[in-house]
């Protein structure tokens, strides 16, 4: 791509940019599914159409945009931030440190998709566009915070790549890990467990029994096979999950029906039947080749039941359709002995002091060695058979 002008514009809602725009640069494989649901346009106006973000959040819309004389070529979904709620990124450490020393933490910046710790873009650019555009974006993103003398600017769950390339501009490089399950072009889940220890092996298929005497049926819904009583059963989950795990929960009613109206086709959800009502359930969206598990939640508790909806339910989905990866969120050493292995995630990170931010350079440094030795010895204890 030639040199050129490119303008950086900021919106406080992304009713104000166009969805062919947004989603040329988001998800340019165009009537494909999309490789990440999350940056779609339909995901995040129906946060910001939920209420889920916007006034009295502490999530305020601020997307960026890149523009040259040919139109739009690049977005990141940023939002002024008041805390560090639902991001699964944690900063709590730095905000207070910088407190105590006579600083503002908030606002901040994060170029993030809210409550969804699921690696994706962040630097959303068009096809011919992406070493310009990108750096447009970083740039942006970082005069923005400069300008409004915003402490920092925040880019949570991006790819090794755009971690790389934000390192090279000047960005601090932050690692973190989670669990993923990978499809080595499995034929069916026996497929999989032959892959196992046997002691795992023999685990899991306990897990799987004991799971299936909860006294019922185990359904796998999407698309057109959704209801509007179905988000009814699964908010109650989900309300039960947060209330236990955030206080009170991060997504609005009207989400899930915003969801039901343009994205049954990016979901899953994965209900427990008794007596021809769900007791517990699990969401997840499904992108490309990876699927997402995001929520979890019930109404009545029988064991392992939790591990096969979540757990084991996806990875037959991802054999029968042939997606690549499973992603099941946040945390959870447990997920290790159902075949999930540690991965390294990547943030990076903007500070304006230039005292702190060589504080918080050398904590990544000294973290980032850590987490190394941590997914190292991990990995070493996985399930799978050696050799």
């Amino acid at each position: 791509m030639d040199q050129r002008a490119i303008e950086i514009r900021t919106h406080d809602s992304i009713d104000g940019i166009d969805p062919t725009d947004w989603d040329a640069c988001a998800c340019p494989e165009g009537s494909l599914r999309p490789d990440d649901p999350f940056t779609t346009h339909r995901f995040l106006a129906a946060l910001e159409r939920s209420g889920s973000v916007g006034p009295g959040t502490g999530w305020q819309p601020l997307y960026l945009t890149a523009h040259d004389e040919a139109g739009m070529i690049g977005a990141a979904p940023m939002y002024a931030k008041s805390h560090s709620q639902g991001e699964y990124v944690f900063d709590h450490s730095w905000a207070h440190a910088y407190e105590r020393a006579g600083g503002r933490y908030y606002p901040k910046l994060q170029i993030a998709v809210p409550f969804t710790p699921a690696t994706g873009r962040r630097f959303l650019v068009k096809p011919g566009a992406e070493t310009e555009a990108t750096a447009a974006l970083v740039q942006g993103g970082v005069q923005v915070a400069a300008d409004n003398e915003i402490s920092s600017l925040n880019v949570t769950f991006c790819t090794e790549a755009e971690a790389i390339a934000g390192k090279a501009m000047g960005l601090i490089h932050r690692t973190h890990s989670q669990y993923h399950w990978f499809n080595d072009d499995f034929t069916d889940f026996d497929a999989f467990l032959e892959t196992l220890s046997s002691r795992k092996r023999k685990a899991i298929r306990k897990d799987r029994r004991t799971a299936q005497e909860f006294g019922g049926e185990i359904v796998a819904l999407t698309g057109d096979d959704l209801t509007p009583e179905h988000w009814d059963a699964f908010w109650v989950f989900y309300q039960d999950t947060g209330m236990r795990k955030w206080g009170s929960p991060y997504l609005t009613r009207a989400f899930f029906d915003d969801v039901q109206a343009t994205m049954r086709d990016d979901v899953l959800l994965v209900f427990a039947m008794r007596d021809g009502h769900p007791v517990a359930g699990a969401l997840n969206f499904i992108g490309r080749d990876v699927l997402y598990g995001r929520y979890w939640g019930c109404t009545e508790h029988h064991p392992s039941l939790h591990f096969e909806l979540c757990y084991y339910q996806a990875i037959d989905y991802a054999i029968a359709h042939g997606l690549g990866r499973v992603e099941a969120g946040a945390q959870g050493d447990h997920k290790l002995a159902r075949g999930y292995l540690p991965v390294t995630t990547h943030s990076l990170h903007w500070i304006g002091d230039p005292g702190f931010r060589r504080a918080v350079a050398e904590f990544c440094e000294q973290e980032a060695r850590a987490v190394d030795e941590d997914i190292e010895i991990l990995t070493s204890m996985g399930p799978f058979k050696r050799g």
